[in-house]
């Protein structure tokens, strides 16, 4: 197997000395053996044994929801005006598994998955499933090892993904004139993945991702303080999910600047499309929603990881599934009584009155938006806060009869 791995790592652009000369401290010391894992996809000989089956299954469990991550990052902050519909598109048309085999090959690592096939002249079925699996557990590892920036390297740079490729375009739609400014930063130019993945937050910046936040909050938010929502409804939503956290700043001003954006991206995560969206597109909680969806998958799966430690990735699959169900998100906003926060049009307001059916999706995309919040403005510990202390996601659901 030595030669394989000397093989892949060269692939990708790594040292080709074994890992095992790194610092204990140092996660990348796992490299050789995660690595190894990340090619025993269940069609081939070598995972008769189980330890080696689960450990590579566990990999791909934990590297579909990087891989999303990153590309939701990435495009919320490249296309700063656009809806996260047509973003979906993009990330699917990169890394949906019909178009993995085309990346798998640019990167020459063909040989490491089918070693005696050809991978052009199999079926679909026979040559999909092993590539994905191997994609995914290779993020797995790369993310465990070396953290998100090394993820955008591979990549952009290993794989040679392309955002602006013809055949990755989202379908054409009737856009929403969009008048409201964005952030500076994304006026002038369109971000690379090297801006993305190289970027340090400033000394004294006021949240944990900052442009991630000014790329899903539009500045002219500032034109809401003080409203109603802001004196009646904010406090008992900060109440509620026991914000502001308390966090030793140098400035008390930069303490009080950043509440103030947090009570305006609250008022965001509640501000239903219905309501402004036709006249201002990004006014409505749907960037946050898709931030948050991908984090709280995140989460979820480290923390589902950590628990069952000798699980398989297909377990884990099915229970990770089952915890997040989107019905499962708006009970527990529901719970907490947040859904009397949501700002509706008046229209929708009326149809939504006494339709569960109709008003449950929303309390579901909340939720979300929530995360999606938390993660930009305190990081990653706040949503598994949130997720684990307020909302309490590990409740055991009763069995459907």
């Amino acid at each position: 197997m030595d030669e394989y791995l000397l093989e892949a790592k060269q692939a990708l652009g790594y040292p080709l000395e074994p890992s095992e000369s790194y610092g204990d401290d140092n996660p990348a010391k796992q490299f050789d053996t995660l690595l190894y894992l990340a090619f025993q996809h269940p069609h081939c000989e070598r995972t008769n044994a189980r330890h080696v089956r689960s450990g590579h299954s566990r990999l791909w469990f934990l590297g579909q929801y990087v891989l999303e991550m990153a590309l939701c990052e990435f495009f919320l902050q490249r296309y700063p005006r656009e809806s996260p519909g047509p973003m979906r598109e993009r990330v699917y048309a990169l890394i949906g598994k019909r178009f993995l085999p085309k990346w798998i090959k640019a990167a020459s690592l063909q040989n490491l998955i089918f070693q005696y096939d050809d991978m052009d002249k199999l079926i679909r079925k026979d040559r999909e499933p092993p590539v994905k699996s191997v994609f995914w557990a290779l993020f797995g590892a790369i993310y465990l090892c070396f953290g998100m920036p090394e993820v955008y390297r591979v990549l952009f740079e290993v794989f040679g993904i392309d955002p602006e490729a013809e055949d990755c375009q989202p379908k054409l739609r009737r856009q929403l004139e969009d008048v409201d400014y964005v952030s500076v930063e994304f006026e002038s130019r369109k971000l690379s993945w090297q801006d993305v993945a190289a970027y340090k937050p400033p000394e004294d910046a006021l949240f944990a991702h900052p442009r991630l936040f000014r790329a899903c909050v539009p500045p002219g938010m500032h034109r809401f303080r003080g409203n109603i929502w802001d004196y009646d409804s904010r406090p008992q939503v900060m109440k509620t999910l026991g914000y502001p956290l308390s966090m030793v700043d140098r400035i008390p001003e930069i303490t009080e600047a950043r509440n103030i954006e947090l009570g305006l991206g609250l008022q965001l995560c509640f501000l239903h499309p219905s309501k402004y969206k036709f006249e201002h597109p990004r006014f409505c909680f749907e960037r946050l929603e898709y931030v948050g969806q991908k984090i709280q998958d995140l989460v979820m799966a480290e923390r589902l990881l950590m628990k069952h430690l000798d699980a398989p990735g297909k377990w884990l699959q099915e229970k990770h599934r089952r915890v997040l169900m989107n019905k499962f998100c708006g009970k527990y906003l529901r719970e907490k009584y947040l859904h009397r926060f949501i700002i509706y049009s008046e229209e929708v307001q009326d149809a939504y009155e006494h339709n569960r059916r109709l008003r449950n999706p929303a309390t579901t995309s909340v939720q979300q938006a929530i995360h999606g919040l938390a993660y930009a403005v305190y990081g990653k510990p706040d949503v598994r806060r949130l997720m684990f202390e307020v909302f309490d996601f590990e409740q055991i659901q009763p069995k459907v009869v």
